[in-house]
């Protein structure tokens, strides 16, 4: 479908932005918001590897490891997590409750590229998915971008790199955390038992974290899901998608 000519959701800038974690995509996060003007801190509660130390430094964004400051955390006007924080941790609890805009780096990259995206989800299959589509779609000649759980973080390469078109492999702790994320194409593979301590131990708490991939499509987009398995043909009851529907078997 036509070429979207605005960017996805932009927003002017806000001036404050932290950063939770120091890995690979808080990282990315905090290239991306440094680029585009924010005032940037990095905030890991355990230490940062030689790597990111290094990648921080160079690019003079401001961080600690090893605690969080909560007074300069606070003061953030939008804060972007990284999957592997759980928001039952003190500091993400006291986020949510000064009403801080709270999203994933995946939220945060998408609002800055035109690129089209193709979302792949579920609990089996993630990456070996991802790894073919990437593939296929760089041997047909398309300018393409692999990230999110594999590869680069996203927020890098949409801070650095020019991508027509992104295959991103997502995990439902980075779905947790999106508020307007639509990706052009979005899969789910399958649905089975896995991360239930950060879901209440409730198959169809995770199974929702999932489908989030999918709530902000629209008519324009298009939504593959497996038709064999039966979490996802009760969701599929249950949960409304605007986006055109392909199953497979």
């Amino acid at each position: 479908h036509a070429r979207r000519t605005h960017l996805r959701n932009a927003q002017t800038p806000m001036k404050k932005l932290v950063v939770l974690g120091a890995g690979e995509s808080g990282v990315g996060g905090a290239l991306l918001g440094r680029k585009h003007g924010y005032d940037v801190f990095v905030s890991d509660f355990g230490p940062v590897s030689d790597k990111y130390r290094r990648i921080l430094t160079e690019a003079s964004i401001a961080f600690e490891e090893n605690t969080h400051t909560f007074s300069r955390i606070l003061d953030a006007d939008v804060v972007v997590k990284s999957p592997g924080i759980a928001n039952t941790v003190p500091v993400v609890q006291a986020v949510l409750e000064e009403g801080i805009e709270l999203i994933s780096e995946i939220e945060f990259a998408a609002r800055f590229t035109n690129a089209k995206i193709v979302g792949i989800t579920g609990t089996n299959g993630k990456t070996t998915t991802t790894l073919l589509t990437h593939h296929i779609l760089k041997n047909a000649g398309l300018n393409v971008g692999l990230a999110g759980n594999v590869g680069h973080s996203f927020a890098a390469q949409v801070a650095e790199k020019d991508f027509d078109y992104y295959v991103l492999e997502i995990s439902s702790f980075q779905l947790d955390d999106i508020t307007s994320f639509r990706p052009d194409v979005a899969v789910i593979l399958n649905i089975t038992a896995d991360h239930l301590d950060r879901y209440n131990n409730d198959i169809y708490t995770y199974a929702g974290a999932k489908f989030r991939i999918t709530e902000n499509q629209t008519e324009d987009d298009f939504f593959l899901y497996n038709a064999d398995d039966p979490i996802i043909a009760n969701l599929m009851n249950r949960r409304r998608t605007e986006a055109q529907k392909k199953a497979f078997s």
